[in-house]
């Protein structure tokens, strides 16, 4: 849930990042859509049944913010990610593209396996708040994510990006939200460093609703760029 942090406020780059009220509305919807979809569709929230996130990204991302934007920590150039790997939870599966509906809302993963990244939010490594989703579980089958509740600060996110690179985050804070109070500036919103989010659904499962109650988001920042191979000479 692929910005850029940019240290001018509304107005100059981040000013485009600027969510409206009607926005942020969309936004809730969508990730209403990630989650509610694990038991009927895809949701991108955590673990077994549907679940309905109820916020989604904003519709559009800032432009490519540069270097002198950054303000804290490490920063890597743009590059589309192609596989995460999560130590801690024995994760290591490719990344899908993941990008809006036409009601504005975010897509979501169509199976439980599946892991997607916010194509509209900056790329890992690169400055802003990068966004991966997956299901906690999916027509009855445990998700990717359906441990991430689990993860701890300090555990390590690893995306390998298409330029050979890598981008290395530590995982800072762990949260649990109500669908109804997700944080979404919070997790979609302009930061002064390279940040990655991942979210899933948590909490109660709602039979009633169809969805669960929570959302989990993992907040992690990166701590380490590992560049691309380069090619020696024969």
């Amino acid at each position: 849930m692929t910005d850029t942090g940019t240290s001018t406020p509304a107005g100059s780059r981040w000013g485009r990042y600027a969510l409206s009220a009607a926005v942020l509305v969309l936004s809730l919807i969508g990730i209403t859509a990630l989650v509610r979809g694990a038991e009927q569709r895809p949701p991108v929230q955590p673990p077994l049944a549907a679940a309905a996130s109820d916020t989604a990204p904003p519709d559009t991302a800032p432009a490519g913010a540069t270097s002198s934007d950054l303000t804290s920590g490490p920063m890597m150039s743009t590059s589309t990610p192609t596989r995460v790997v999560i130590p801690a939870l024995d994760v290591d599966v490719p990344l899908t593209g993941l990008g809006q509906q036409a009601d504005g809302s975010m897509q979501v993963p169509t199976d439980a396996k599946t892991v997607g990244w916010y194509t509209k939010a900056p790329t890992p490594g690169a400055l802003g708040p990068a966004v991966l989703a997956g299901h906690v579980d999916y027509q009855k089958q445990p998700g990717t994510f359906n441990k991430l509740s689990d993860l701890k600060p300090g555990d390590s996110v690893n995306v390998d990006r298409e330029d050979g690179s890598m981008a290395m985050f530590t995982v800072v804070k762990v949260a649990r939200y109500a669908k109804a109070r997700f944080p979404t500036e919070a997790v979609y919103g302009a930061i002064n460093r390279a940040g990655l989010r991942l979210i899933t659904c948590g909490g109660n499962f709602d039979s009633a609703a169809g969805h669960y109650e929570d959302n989990i988001v993992v907040y992690a920042d990166l701590t380490m760029a590992h560049p691309a191979a380069t090619a020696t000479g024969q």
